[in-house]
């Protein structure tokens, strides 16, 4: 196993034994998980506090981050650390101190409240080409201001580590308990706002849930309830929602499918106008009769390209998945209205005879580009043509 540089304090220990070594900054310790890279150049807060990133370590792929700090208005997650979301961060160089009007604490500080452990000074393009030619690793990334590592075991750690594959994450993502949601999007004079008189009532099946997607939802003039992954459909239907939202979220969706997937059925058997989001959309499409996959790097960054099939736009926005619907598992009755312009992998579906559709991209953003804003309107136009 390699031996280790003078002033090292930190690495990434791959299952397969191989090492890459550096500047540990944020929290100290280690933490097993499936290493992705995003290609993002902002937004690292909203990224490493997103609950599709549970049980991952992500690789940034642009090089210098920290440079807007962080602030308690990003956050994305509800609530928790790197429990409930990315346990580790790789940097090419060491994060930089804040230069930003809205930052109250730098990003190594950040992260070491938060439990996130870092790894900064490493070769973040050859750390790439890695996961691009042979997929996502498992590995233990690790923080000692001593230098002392026992790589060994570390090594060990990784290669026990079951993966991604058969994982129910979102029943640790989930909300407790229901609550309602009424903060809108953030404005550039007077930042959040409140939803004051909803338009719409709409349900929303948290399995890891971002803020900015229920933010995005009161920005339509959609009061949010938040209700527990485990949820049954007869309960969901029994607020009389005008719409139900199928969250994102972390994990394997034929484990999280296992509970919710029926309850799913109900809903679209209900006639009740559904939207899906990333494992939400996963999940629906399994509920249809459709088949998900594991990825071999998936997609992770904000900067995709999507075609929306059912207007011809091409539109950037932000993906963050690790699993896809195989498209030719699609039954007939449901159209492919989404397709990534990277690899041609599904990216959203609709029914023909029902108010229901989703994508696997975010729409919310956060971080990311705000061309898929639309899609909440749209669901606002089917809950209208509901009524």
């Amino acid at each position: 196993m390699t031996d280790l540089l003078p002033g090292v304090t930190g690495v990434l220990v791959l299952a397969d034994g191989t090492v890459l070594q550096g500047i540990g900054v944020g929290a100290t310790g280690d933490a097993v998980g499936e290493v992705c890279f995003n290609t993002a150049m902002t937004g690292y807060q909203e990224i490493l506090t997103d609950p599709s990133y549970m049980a991952q370590i992500v690789a940034f792929t642009f090089p210098h981050m920290g440079n807007t700090g962080t602030n308690s208005e990003d956050l994305e997650q509800m609530s928790g650390g790197s429990e409930t979301a990315a346990r580790g961060a790789i940097f090419r160089d060491v994060p930089t101190e804040p230069a930003n009007w809205r930052a109250n604490a730098n990003l190594n500080d950040w992260m070491l409240r938060r439990g996130v452990v870092g790894l900064a000074g490493v070769d973040t393009r050859s750390l790439t080409r890695l996961i691009r030619e042979k997929g996502m690793p498992h590995a233990v990334i690790a923080h000692s201001p001593t230098g002392a590592f026992d790589l060994p075991a570390l090594q060990a750690k990784a290669a026990a580590w079951s993966g991604l594959e058969g994982l129910d994450l979102a029943k640790d993502a989930t909300t407790r308990q229901t609550f309602t949601w009424d903060e809108t999007r953030w404005d550039w004079e007077g930042g959040y706002d409140r939803l004051e008189t909803p338009k719409y009532e709409v349900v929303v099946v948290d399995y890891g849930v971002k803020r900015n997607i229920l933010r995005s939802l009161a920005s339509i003039g959609a009061r949010a309830t938040v209700v527990p992954a485990d949820t049954s459909a007869e309960d969901i239907l029994a607020r009389k929602p005008d719409g139900v939202l199928l969250s994102n979220g972390p994990g394997d969706p034929a484990a999280t499918g296992v509970y919710a997937v029926p309850e799913i059925r109900k809903l679209v058997d209900s006639g009740t106008p559904v939207f899906g989001i990333c494992l939400g959309h996963q999940m629906l499409a399994r509920a249809l009769g459709a088949s998900t996959v594991k990825m071999d790097q998936g997609h992770h960054g904000a900067n995709h390209p999507v075609k929306d099939l059912t207007t011809g736009k091409v539109e950037i926005v932000s993906m963050n998945h690790g699993f896809t619907v195989d498209r030719d598992s699609l039954p007939a009755a449901v159209t492919e209205t989404h397709v990534s312009l990277f690899d041609g992998t599904n990216a959203g579906l609709a029914l023909t005879d029902r108010p229901v559709f989703s994508v696997q991209h975010h729409p919310e953003a956060s971080p990311g580009p705000t061309d898929s804003l639309y899609l909440f309107e749209r669901f606002a136009g089917l809950m209208d043509k509901a009524k």
